[in-house]
């Protein structure tokens, strides 16, 4: 199990990333190899100071270095040797089985769908994320990688997030449901209305409409949207958790009757921050390309990377590739007969 890591991706990269790279080879299995990606002037330091050595960890040079504000394709054209674009390559040669990256979003993703290739029957790759629910994990998909989106691409992110979540997370055969303004089949904009008939006449254990309120509820476990949307929920959903732990910290500290309160209470607190924490699931996987890449928060934590680096090595044990093209070539002979030919203009059989 050999994952290649962007040693130069994120807002603290090389530092936290290489601590992060410690700890999953630290926790992780004994089969786990990681090959760290980068500038070897900038790596090497960091691995001394943590005690990064052996056999289960090497160094893969790449001199260019994306930086946040560089677009997509620049880092396509002209940065052949940036550590995202080293580390698909040694993905493609079969030198790693996975990718994770906490760098540039935008740039990691059109890299990794250009050099992997998209499966066959996805128009688009797409980003799942996993939103703590109170009755286990609930998978969001797209939260950022669509912009604007299909019909059909909504039905596909609904196949792609039901095996992520049955392969990865262990939820077999999910409930899904399809983010709208109303839980009646006939609300929401024109794509969603059609997008709710194709997921209705689908394979998929479809239970209608949900609202903004259901994604923490965990009586679903695949919410399907598209990426705009996706992303402002995925954004609102950090800061509320931020907003709420700064006020929950601020009331306990106003009086010495609320210190003490809080000090009973502090297992309860800390089960809380456990569940609620982003950082156990570590990045969010980008679905629907030939391969499996992780891609994590800029600001991401040493805790964070090696979550990704576990949830990525789940992804290639779980052969979750390799079911998504299963999954997605099934569909075709159903309802996406009828579904390819709405959206080709009826010229398909």
């Amino acid at each position: 199990m050999r994952i290649a890591l962007d040693g130069m991706g994120g807002d603290h990269a090389p530092a936290v990333v290489v601590e992060g790279a410690a700890r999953a080879l630290a926790q992780g299995p004994a089969d786990l190899e990681l090959v760290l990606v980068g500038r070897p002037e900038a790596l090497e330091p960091e691995m001394e100071r943590v005690g990064l050595a052996g056999e289960r960890v090497r160094l893969e040079p790449a001199q260019e270095v994306v930086s946040m504000s560089d677009s997509p394709s620049k880092v396509l054209r002209r940065m052949r040797r940036s550590s995202i674009r080293v580390a698909f390559d040694l993905h493609k040669a079969g030198e790693a089985d996975a990718v994770v990256s906490a760098g540039n979003s935008g740039a990691t993703m059109a890299v990794g769908m250009v050099v992997m290739g998209r499966l066959a029957e996805v128009d688009r790759p797409a980003l799942a994320s996993v939103f703590p629910g109170l009755a286990g994990p609930t998978v969001v998909i797209d939260v950022g990688a669509n912009v604007d989106c299909t019909p059909l691409m909504l039905l596909q992110f609904g196949y792609m997030g039901a095996v992520y979540a049955e392969r990865v997370l262990g939820r077999p055969n999910p409930r899904v449901g399809l983010l709208s303004i109303g839980e009646e089949g006939g609300k929401g904009n024109t794509v969603v209305k059609q997008a709710y008939e194709y997921l209705k006449n689908s394979h998929l254990n479809f239970v209608g409409n949900v609202e903004g309120r259901d994604l923490f509820s965990g009586e679903v476990q695949v919410v399907v949207c598209d990426g705009f949307v996706g992303n402002v929920c995925l954004k609102l959903a950090e800061g509320l958790v931020a907003t709420l732990t700064r006020v929950l910290r601020d009331e306990v500290l106003r009086t010495p009757r609320h210190r003490l309160g809080a000090l009973l209470l502090k297992p309860g607190f800390q089960n809380l921050r456990q569940r609620m924490d982003y950082s156990n699931y570590g990045g969010a996987p980008l679905l629907g390309i030939n391969g499996v890449a992780y891609i994590c928060h800029g600001a991401s934590s040493a805790k964070a990377i090696a979550s990704a680096v576990r949830m990525a090595a789940d992804s290639v044990r779980g052969r979750v590739t390799e079911h998504l093209a299963e999954g997605l070539a099934q569909y075709r002979g159903a309802l996406l007969g009828d579904a390819h030919n709405h959206h080709n203009g009826g010229d398909q059989q």
